[in-house]
């Protein structure tokens, strides 16, 4: 989180999350193209 005078100070969850935000972005976007199969199948074929 940043500052007024500019620097980060990093709380324990940031850390936490910057750790495993890859692979929720990879958990929510293969859900996402699981529950959207059709429309992403389809747009592959034109």
């Amino acid at each position: 989180m940043a500052t007024e005078e500019g620097t980060d100070t990093a709380s324990p969850l940031d850390e936490v999350m910057e750790d495993i935000r890859p692979e929720l972005v990879q958990r929510v976007a293969t859900e996402d193209r699981n529950a959207n199969r059709d429309i992403y199948d389809a747009l592959e074929d034109e």
